[in-house]
C-alpha cells in the first residue's frame, strides 16, 4: 500500500515538473549566490532528483567540494573545467536515479551549465557540477568517461557565474579537492 502511494505520488510530481518550462533555484554559498534555471520539460528525472534534496533541505550546509581546472588534472587527456558540490552525508542520499543523457535531454554542456555528478550510468544521487567553458566531452559521445554516455545536464546559471568562477580559482592546495570547503548554506526555489 505504501509502495503505491509513493509511486502515486512520484508520478503527480514527475507530471507537474514535466508541464513546468523551467523552475529557478537559488544556491546561496559563503562566497556569494547562484541562480540556477532547470528545464523538467528537457530532464524530467534529472530535475526532480535535485529538487527533492533542495526541497527536504538535503543541501543545506554541504559543499562545493571539488574544482577541476586545466592546471590540475596531469593524467587526463581530456581536460575539462567544473566545480562540483553536493550532499556531503552519503546515509542521506535517495537512491539513484537513470541517466538522462545530453542525447535525450538535448541540453549540452555550455559554460554555466548544471549537470548531475556520477560514476557509472545511473548512478547520480545528489553531487552536481556547473561547467565553467563549454565541456563538449561531457556530452553523450564525449571523451571525458570511457562509457562515452556523458552526463545529466538539466539546467544553467542565469546569475552569479562570477562566484562559481570566483569558487573555481580557489585552486585546492593539493589535487582537486578544496580544504576547507565552500560551503553551500542552502539551496532554495526561487
Amino acid at each position: 500500500m505504501k509502495t503505491n502511494i509513493f509511486i502515486l505520488l512520484f508520478f503527480a510530481c514527475f507530471s507537474n515538473l514535466h508541464a513546468q518550462k523551467k523552475i529557478t533555484c537559488i544556491i546561496k554559498t559563503d562566497r556569494g549566490n547562484i541562480t540556477v534555471e532547470l528545464y523538467p520539460g528537457k530532464a524530467p528525472l534529472t530535475v526532480s532528483n535535485f529538487l527533492r534534496y533542495v526541497d527536504a533541505h538535503l543541501y543545506d550546509s554541504s559543499t562545493f567540494f571539488r574544482s577541476v581546472t586545466l592546471s590540475n588534472q596531469p593524467k587526463d587527456s581530456i581536460k575539462i573545467q567544473v566545480i562540483q558540490g553536493g550532499s556531503i552525508d552519503s546515509t542521506k542520499e535517495f537512491a539513484a536515479i537513470p541517466l538522462e543523457t545530453t542525447k535525450q535531454s538535448g541540453m549540452l554542456h555550455k559554460d554555466g551549465t548544471i549537470s548531475m555528478a556520477r560514476g557509472k550510468p545511473a548512478t547520480a544521487t545528489s553531487s552536481f557540477f556547473i561547467c565553467i567553458n563549454d565541456q563538449p566531452s561531457l556530452d553523450f559521445g564525449g571523451k571525458r568517461n570511457p562509457d562515452g554516455q556523458g552526463f545529466a545536464a538539466f539546467g544553467k546559471v542565469v546569475t552569479g557565474m562570477h562566484v562559481v568562477k570566483k569558487i573555481q580559482t580557489l585552486y585546492p592546495e593539493q589535487g582537486q579537492y578544496f580544504k576547507p570547503p565552500v560551503y553551500i548554506l542552502t539551496i532554495i526555489r526561487k
